[in-house]
């Protein structure tokens, strides 16, 4: 598994975790800080994570706008906790990381969305994400 896929999953987690427990974003990421600074070997994915993480929080109103344009019959409240932060994480991917190909952003999200969420999840997770790459290409 490539670092980066390690810190998009390290990303998943905290965007997940911030949303289920309704904290903070800066919080859990300040927490993930002290458990990665005692895990040198875990250095590359925890500073690519963050840098998703600050992404996100930064860009969450316009993530979230395009989101719910492109979620047909779908509110953000309404979808899986699961699917939300990987709709998040990967939107940022695609609008605000050049050196991402929004192709490999939407499979890791797909992917992930598969293993960890619904049996629609992957399909759902590629549509809206496949019509935010349209729109940023526009």
């Amino acid at each position: 598994m490539s670092a980066r896929t390690k810190a998009r999953k390290r990303a998943l987690d905290m965007l997940f975790q911030a949303d289920v427990r309704g904290e903070r974003l800066s919080a859990v990421v300040h927490a993930e800080a002290q458990r990665a600074s005692g895990e040198p070997d875990r250095m590359a994915s925890w500073l690519y994570a963050r840098e998703i993480v600050d992404g996100v929080d930064d860009h969450r109103d316009e993530i979230d706008e395009l989101i719910a344009t492109y979620a047909q019959g779908w509110t953000l409240e309404r979808m899986p906790n699961i699917d939300r932060a990987l709709l998040r994480l990967a939107s940022w991917e695609i609008l605000h990381n050049a050196e991402v190909p929004a192709a490999v952003a939407i499979d890791e999200a797909v992917e992930l969305a598969k293993e960890l969420s619904t049996e629609d999840s992957g399909r759902f997770v590629n549509g809206v994400l496949g019509r935010i790459a349209e729109h940023r290409a526009a």
